[in-house]
């Protein structure tokens, strides 16, 4: 299998397995998706970590695969590609990329699809489509901007180039910087954490923000309005204020 996924203590790791760049062939974005809605399926996945291995993230597409298709297959193709990367965006739990080496083109977009990015001190990221006459087409022009806005975003867009991790985290491409010998093991432990808190407001804290940053601010605070309510028919809510009440702040163990 070119992606696989494995559970330990609340954690799914989706792995990819594509020797030697981890390039995203068509086998490998369908497998994301069946391994994204699998994940959110999986009462044992509570958190998931994307992870490329020690050496590289993914280096983008199969560029053979993709010269060998038409403006045709592309038409049919284009919307699989970005539904296997939205069912990762959209898996209802934290989900953190533990990014090495290149992340460039789909591989770049995958790390998008992440709530939080570790890289490696020695990773480079990038869209460097527009160098091969095209443009980021499995969420590049949306995520990106929403991310690090749309100056930014064009720049990168535009120019193709890398940015090295410093400059990915001074933008808020990544969200932390560590050597490349610590980048799993950090990500696992971000994931483990909010792997025991409660499951129903982490889903319900990533809806809000995900959802808000599509709408109007009053629709979105609809969003939230509805999702806070509704935290309280829940067990873990009643766990919580007890355990605040009874034993203070930060001491309350949710299953």
């Amino acid at each position: 299998m070119t992606v696989t996924l494995e559970a330990s203590d609340g954690v799914g790791t989706i792995r990819l397995d594509r020797p030697p760049m981890n390039a995203l062939d068509v086998a490998t974005q369908d497998r994301l998706r069946e391994l994204a809605e699998e994940a959110t399926r999986r009462d044992d996945v509570r958190t998931v970590v994307l992870y490329g291995g020690e050496k590289v993230f993914a280096a983008g597409a199969d560029i053979k695969e993709m010269q060998a298709m038409d403006h045709a297959a592309m038409v049919v193709r284009s919307k699989a590609l970005q539904d296997s990367f939205t069912a990762v965006a959209r898996i209802p739990k934290p989900v953190v990329a533990a990014v090495t080496g290149y992340a460039l083109g789909g591989g770049c977009e995958l790390a998008l699809c992440a709530d939080f990015r570790i890289a490696a001190d020695n990773a480079k990221l990038g869209q460097p489509e527009i160098l091969l006459g095209l443009i980021p087409g499995a969420g590049g022009t949306q995520r990106l901007a929403r991310l690090v806005g749309p100056s930014k975003a064009k720049d990168l867009i535009f120019t193709g180039r890398h940015v090295k991790a410093e400059e990915a985290l001074a933008i808020g491409l990544v969200d932390r910087v560590v050597p490349a010998a610590e980048v799993y093991e950090q990500a696992y432990a971000w994931a483990a954490r909010l792997a025991k808190g409660p499951a129903l407001a982490l889903r319900a804290a990533k809806e809000s923000v995900d959802a808000g940053l599509e709408t109007d601010i009053d629709t979105g605070l609809t969003i939230e309005r509805n999702w806070f309510a509704g935290l309280f028919a829940t067990e873990d809510r009643e766990r919580g204020m007890r355990s605040f009440v009874e034993e203070g702040p930060g001491k309350a163990k949710f299953l």
